[in-house]
């Protein structure tokens, strides 16, 4: 039976009730947020120093080249090329007697300039040897980690960041590459798993391929940068409530246990993108500010993640980059001028990213098609294919 929508009205009615009731005072929050933020008299040494010393329960950006800065973008170079990557994948089905997994890279390199080309690719691994379908501790203790779920989420990132690495190896001497991947280059996910799964997919996967990227620059210009659309995160409007904060550090627990009011509550519920779609025009983009995930600060080294918000013309975009690419003035032009030039060709969002995903998606269709391929193979091979009850009641009509 499908969602029966009739049943569900009134309660999305109410929801929006209440989103239209607290839009004033929201509204109110985002004048307030500009205001500080727009604060000229701000001591940003002092407003550094606080950041560091301070204890909060939320994720505060750390300032890198100002607070209201904005750049207006360089114009793009006559040649160049745009890689991009993006993955899919099928995952371990519980159900079924063959474990196994497959991720699907959609891959693009758009060259534009005097010999303009086009390359769409998808390449799909299947992954079903023990080694792959496990991550083991080296030591004799630990708990072995199954990759299916969020887990096989976050090898596809690091597949589809090796991937890339590989394609701009190929880009020839003195070229000059932006090599881009959708949504975050922070491994969010790892923090839920032991030390021995972040030695596997961030140590001896993602960071050597950010590496590869990175030695690539002896030759060539190349610029690696990940693309978040809408994004939801406030890593600089904390920085207005660290700035709002009466006490010389700002320690929540301390200060302002729960149920008390806080200052800092007047810029609470107020998105970055909020803040910076009124202080940018369409094209600019803001200050760089740094990520303060633990995983980067610990992890990451030279690859530490720098983040800087670019306005287009409908919305306001988060663009993360390695260190090495914040700390070099030519790589962070090539990113900010061809990142908006790709949004411009693509209505909005970078075509090579819409096509990479293109390359990559796996259809519903495309799943039972698998299925059926493997289950065919293991029946010529004389191999039991065998499914759950569970599973065949839901392939089964009973009325």
């Amino acid at each position: 039976m499908s969602l029966d929508l009739i049943k569900i009205a009134s309660q999305a009615s109410s929801m929006v009730a209440r989103l239209k009731a607290g839009r004033a005072e929201r509204q109110q929050r985002l004048h307030y947020a500009r205001q500080v933020f727009g604060d000229g008299a701000i001591d940003l040494e002092k407003l550094k120093r606080k950041i560091a010393a301070s204890r909060t329960t939320w994720l505060v950006a750390e300032l890198a080249d100002g607070l209201a800065a904005k750049y207006s973008p360089p114009p793009a170079p006559p040649e160049f090329t745009v890689l991009a990557t993006d993955g899919s994948h099928i995952d371990v089905d519980r159900h079924r007697t063959t474990r196994c997994y497959l991720i699907n890279i959609g891959a693009v390199a758009l060259k534009y300039g005097g010999e303009p080309d086009a390359v769409l690719d998808s390449v799909p691994h299947l992954y079903a040897e023990d080694e792959d379908l496990v991550i083991k501790p080296s030591a004799a203790t630990g708990r072995e980690q199954m990759v299916e779920g969020t887990l096989l989420g976050l090898k596809r990132a690091v597949e589809e960041c090796c991937h890339l690495s590989r394609m701009s190896a190929e880009q020839p001497p003195g070229s000059t590459t932006l090599a881009l991947l959708d949504g975050t280059l922070i491994l969010w996910g790892l923090e839920a798993y032991p030390d021995f799964v972040t030695g596997a997919l961030l140590d001896s996967g993602f960071l050597p391929c950010l590496e590869e990227m990175r030695k690539q620059n002896r030759d060539k210009k190349l610029a690696l940068a990940s693309y978040i659309s809408f994004p939801r995160s406030t890593d600089v409007v904390n920085v207005l409530r660290v700035a709002i904060c009466p006490h010389e550090v700002a320690d929540c627990d301390h200060f302002c246990p729960p149920g008390k009011d806080r200052e800092c509550e007047g810029v609470a519920g107020v998105t970055d993108r909020e803040l910076f779609m009124d202080a940018l025009e369409p094209g600019e983009r803001s200050a760089l500010f740094i990520s303060p995930s633990k995983i980067t600060k610990e992890r990451y080294g030279e690859h530490r993640i720098y983040f800087f918000y670019l306005r287009l013309e409908e919305e306001v975009a988060r663009v993360e980059i390695p260190r090495w690419v914040a700390e070099n003035r030519a790589l962070m032009d090539t990113v900010h001028a061809l990142v908006l030039d790709q949004c411009r060709r693509g209505q909005g969002y970078p075509v090579a990213l819409s096509e990479a995903h293109e390359q990559a998606v796996v259809t519903a269709a495309d799943r039972a098609e698998f299925w059926q391929l493997v289950e065919s193979l293991c029946v010529e091979e004389k191999i039991p294919t065998l499914t759950s009850a569970k599973n065949f009641s839901k392939r089964t009509r009973w009325v």
